[in-house]
């Protein structure tokens, strides 16, 4: 499947923060990334529904734009694509509100601060992406 793969439905407004996979070739992987994302830090957990589906398979970032739907209720998708089944794991995490399609990328273990800061609107998205290291991942905000 190409890229830019446009699928016929919109994705769906989900409840709480989607979390779309778009590459299947690693069923071990998915589920990996899951459990990481699913952890609690200090009591709090990621607020994610997946978004599992084969329609979306190789579903490119200006093809998932065009996908959104008017009313999505959040501001941002996290999209583990063929990059996320591979090493760490590093998820895409694009702005879907202010900066439309900025992104960055970041291990499942901070999708927890990201999710739960975003969706309550105490930090910006740019705030995240202001925060990557060299090779543009998120890894957690520095320690003074």
């Amino acid at each position: 499947m190409r890229a830019d793969f446009v699928c016929m439905n919109q994705l769906p407004n989900t409840e709480n923060a989607p979390v779309l996979r778009t590459d299947f070739s690693d069923q071990a992987a998915w589920d990996a990334i899951r459990r990481e994302i699913e952890q609690s830090i200090d009591g709090f957990h990621a607020n994610v529904e997946y978004i599992d589906d084969a329609e979306f398979a190789d579903l490119g970032k200006d093809a998932l734009l065009r996908l959104v739907p008017r009313t999505m209720r959040h501001s941002f998708i996290v999209v583990a694509d063929k990059a996320s089944m591979v090493g760490e794991h590093l998820l895409l995490v694009i702005d879907l509100l202010s900066q439309q399609g900025k992104s960055f990328r970041t291990e499942p273990s901070q999708i927890q601060g990201i999710e739960n800061n975003l969706s309550i609107s105490n930090m910006d998205f740019s705030e995240f992406a202001e925060n990557c290291d060299p090779e543009g991942v998120f890894r957690g905000f520095p320690t003074f």
